[in-house]
């Protein structure tokens, strides 16, 4: 069409199985000059395998590839860097025992009579800082002493110093507080108005649609659509990404509040965080914890569960009060799902069916033994109801998605049968039809099945998305510097008021 500009990235039919699974079957993108193109799906989709592909990491088996008019086909990383394509992982890749000048160098070291040339490395380096708002961050400055944001702009700013044409984003927000993925989106906004174009990754709709000029969506391997974000709804944009309409996205049934499950009197950790914190949590409902990064809502989790050390204060569960160790708060009927799944949460070397029943293995066999075959039939039912995408309860709970890893953990406090749970960022780094499952269940728990018998469970949810909260909770209570600042009903919030209580500007409330 007549005024469109010539596309400075084209991808074709690329394809990529490994082994009998098809990663990517004929997928088509094209990123224009100076855009930024979200490129968005379920978890799954083929994002990371198509950007591997990209950057070289990876061989496509068929299509092709052109880059700024030419025929580009990367035989690895570094010629990917080379031909002006950089790619930056969730996982940041950085040699934290390095300094930010071998590491923006890295690989492609400038030499000078066969040795290292230090003064031309710091060049290249201040070139990149500069170019990202790190000026006051010094070339020698070892990576391990700066920050997850500072080290992602240092990666932003390995691939602006080596002249890249085209910069691909993984999810780059994950691990960012709010004043920081503003930053991040002021540099995003720089970087395409000096003529980079930016492939943006991200399961955050509200990012997509305040960031980018383009939209391409994969669902399954393919290419299932592309368009003008502005001009597309998230309704739309999450249609296409799940293959169905998704009509209500936060689904809210009639919840009737019972009996007080969880009382937090004057709560205090050994470590100062959180501190004198109260909190009231009712059968049948689901109250939500907001704050900033470092406000201290998992450190209240934390201690509520057992994990951390208290020193003053008094949680009681129904009829128990004090302090408790974490395998006293499951009997007590208490269970907690962590923010940091891989780490904490899941036990990644056992299968689906060890991770499910772990927390309650009794009646698996006799005489405290443990029948693998027992443990994989009560694993069937949560699969069934959840629905858990895998091949069996046998398979490693490693080779899951993250939504499917999130519902297994979900599912373990189901199958120990308590009443209370605390969810720690739920839906971090899922996708949307994984987080649509989750908010369903959520609101499934809270409401209970009066004709199964089946008593609403009461839900102490800690979020860093202030859309899941507002709509997914019956309340809200905001930390702000360890403490709880205040608590209210759902409708008496707004994105506004619960930021400015964070931040501690009362007077804006």
């Amino acid at each position: 069409m007549e005024g469109t500009p010539t596309p400075l990235l084209e991808m074709a039919g690329i394809q990529k199985s490994f082994g009998a699974t098809h990663a990517l079957s004929g997928v088509d993108l094209t990123v224009l000059p100076g855009e930024v193109l979200s490129l968005v799906g379920e978890n799954g989709a083929g994002k990371s395998t198509l950007m591997k592909v990209l950057s070289g990491a990876h061989a496509a088996d068929a299509g092709e590839m052109m880059l700024d008019g030419e025929a580009y086909t990367p035989k690895g990383p570094l010629d990917a860097r080379a031909s002006g394509v950089a790619m930056i992982y969730q996982e940041l890749s950085m040699a934290l025992h390095l300094t930010v000048a071998e590491n923006i160098s890295l690989g492609i070291e400038p030499r000078r009579n066969g040795l290292l040339d230090w003064k031309d490395m710091d060049a290249v380096a201040r070139k990149g800082l500069d170019a990202v708002g790190l000026s006051e961050i010094h070339p020698r400055t070892r990576v391990m002493d700066l920050s997850i944001a500072q080290q992602q702009l240092v990666e932003i700013a390995r691939a602006v110093a080596l002249d890249c044409k085209v910069l691909v984003l993984d999810e780059p927000t994950s691990s960012l507080g709010q004043k920081d993925i503003q930053n991040l989106f002021a540099l995003v906004r720089r970087l395409r108005a000096d003529g980079i174009s930016v492939i943006y990754i991200s399961h955050f709709m509200e990012e997509v649609k305040t960031l980018s000029d383009r939209f391409t969506v994969l669902r399954d391997g393919e290419t299932v659509g592309t368009g003008v974000t502005a001009e597309t709804g998230e309704e739309e944009i999450i249609a296409l990404m799940v293959g169905r309409e998704v009509k209500d996205l936060y689904p809210r049934s009639e919840r009737s509040p019972g009996e007080v499950l969880l009382e937090v009197h004057q709560l205090t950790g050994a470590a100062g965080v959180p501190q004198t914190c109260d909190l009231t949590l009712r059968r049948g409902e689901v109250l939500g914890i907001s704050g900033l990064i470092g406000a201290g809502r998992t450190e209240l989790l934390r201690c509520i569960f057992g994990l951390d050390a208290v020193a003053s204060g008094e949680v009681t569960i129904g009829e128990a009060k004090g302090a408790a160790k974490p395998d006293q708060r499951w009997r007590q009927g208490m269970g907690l799902v962590s923010e940091n799944r891989k780490e904490e949460g899941l036990a990644l070397g056992l299968s689906i069916a060890e991770n499910l029943t772990l927390a309650r293995l009794q009646g698996l066999g006799p005489k405290g033994l443990v029948f693998p075959a027992r443990q994989r039939e009560a694993c069937e039912p949560w699969i069934e109801r959840f629905p858990i995408k895998c091949q069996s309860p046998s398979q490693a709970i490693s080779g899951l998605s993250g939504g499917n890893q999130q519902k297994v953990a979900i599912a373990r406090l189901l199958h120990a049968d308590v009443d209370v749970l605390l969810l720690d960022e739920p839906t971090r780094g899922i996708d949307v039809g994984s987080k649509a499952q989750i908010y369903q269940l959520i609101d499934e728990l809270a409401k209970g099945d009066p004709e199964q018998g089946i008593e609403p469970k009461a839900i102490l949810m800690v979020s860093s998305y202030m859309p899941e909260l507002l709509g997914v909770c019956d309340r809200i209570a905001v930390m702000s510097k360890g403490q709880v600042m205040e608590t209210r009903p759902v409708a008496e919030w707004d994105e506004h008021q619960i930021m400015a209580c964070a931040v501690g500007q009362e007077e804006t409330l």
